[in-house]
């Protein structure tokens, strides 16, 4: 079933929690409404699910207006982050729950609820665990009956609000690759609310971010990586390093900062503006390159799983935040950086920001430079 939201907008007191938007999902889609706190995704998702009441605006499922339709007859599946499982009842019960308070007319019969559990118990991967009770699960094992008992109802749509919060980052991590296979095999449309990019960018079909009540970029998870239509996706992203600069009156391609410079490829003309350029698509250097003259000052190193991470500080030219790097470990081991050494920075790959636009970034790309090697 498609979810067309046209003009929705919900106000809170003085507090404009939506502005109008509109936004199309198609059949069959995950979508993931990605966003910091406070930027109106929950509001949304509850909205669609007709927990709220849009001030104005319209939902239609399917091409149907559901906006005034009773949240019971939306066929809407709803899974919170917190589980809502009911402790005095077993992990059966629980998800045969909505089927046994069902309208005598519309509620099927025992032993068609047993059977319909027992298939989703198998689909969840939890036949075993039938007959114990929440207080004896783990919490990804709850977040799995939750969903099962969502799906019992047999939903148009399934959304899920924050799904895997609650949970250790491994459990996640293997929650979020269960959920996508099920999804894939079930076909249902559904959205969920997350603030966590890697998240979004691994489960979804699409990827909507939002901020202060409003959709600032809606694309493929690669689309959304590669081409951040605003400095707001950009950052949310993370990973980001900011040099802020003017273009040189000396050199038309040459964006400079006090002792710092980028030269940008034949055929880019540097404007005054941001270039943005991610923790992976820096190398290092004992000395500057051709392209660009970045020093910095290590600040600290740090050795975390497959990857290492050399913090930094800006040299003769000034930067909001400390800049990252992400190195391999054979380069840490060729180099062996040492927090107070010197080094410079040299650009794969960023987009520039110029200074009066607010949005449709200039992608920049420098051919490689040669991996970092301690000299003598």
């Amino acid at each position: 079933m498609s979810i067309q939201i046209k003009q929705i907008s919900k106000q809170f007191g003085d507090f404009q929690a939506l502005k109008p938007l509109d936004l199309t999902i198609n059949e069959g889609e995950l979508v993931g409404l990605l966003g910091p706190s406070g930027s109106g995704k929950t509001t949304l998702l509850r909205i669609i699910a007709g927990l709220e009441t849009a001030d104005q605006g319209q939902i239609l499922f399917s091409g149907k207006d559901v906006t005034n339709l009773h949240v019971r007859d939306r066929k809407v599946g709803f899974v919170f982050q917190h589980y809502a499982l009911f402790r005095h009842m077993t992990v059966a019960e629980n998800i045969a729950f909505g089927l046994d308070v069902l309208p005598k007319k519309q509620r099927p019969t025992k032993a068609a609820i047993k059977q319909q559990v027992a298939e989703l118990l198998d689909k969840v991967q939890l036949s075993h665990l039938a007959s114990r009770y929440p207080a004896q699960l783990s919490g990804g094992q709850k977040q799995r009956i939750a969903l099962a008992r969502a799906l019992a109802m047999q939903p148009r749509v399934l959304l899920l609000d924050e799904p895997f919060g609650a949970l250790d980052a491994k459990v996640r991590k293997e929650l979020r690759r269960w959920l996508r296979n099920l999804h894939d095999e079930l076909g249902f449309t559904s959205v969920f609310v997350t603030h966590d990019q890697e998240e979004a960018l691994e489960v979804s079909d699409r990827v909507v971010v939002m901020s202060q009540g409003q959709i600032e970029q809606e694309a493929t998870p690669q689309d959304l990586y590669q081409q951040p239509a605003s400095r707001f996706v950009y950052d949310f992203l993370g990973g980001v390093n900011v040099f802020e600069g003017q273009a040189s009156s000396l050199k038309s391609n040459r964006l400079e900062q006090g002792k710092a410079w980028v030269a940008f490829p034949d055929g880019h003309k540097a404007e005054a503006g941001q270039l943005y350029l991610r923790s992976h698509e820096l190398s290092l250097s004992n000395q500057p390159s051709a392209t660009a003259h970045l020093p910095l000052k290590i600040k600290a190193v740090s050795l975390i799983g497959a990857e290492v991470r050399v913090e930094l500080e800006p040299l003769g030219w000034q930067s909001q935040d400390l800049w990252e790097v992400v190195i391999s470990h054979s380069h840490y081991n060729t180099w062996q950086p040492q927090r107070g050494d010197t080094c410079f920075a040299q650009p794969h790959s960023g987009q520039l920001f110029a200074s009066n636009t607010e949005n449709q970034p200039l992608a920049i790309n420098w051919i490689r430079g040669i991996p970092l090697v301690k000299t003598a």
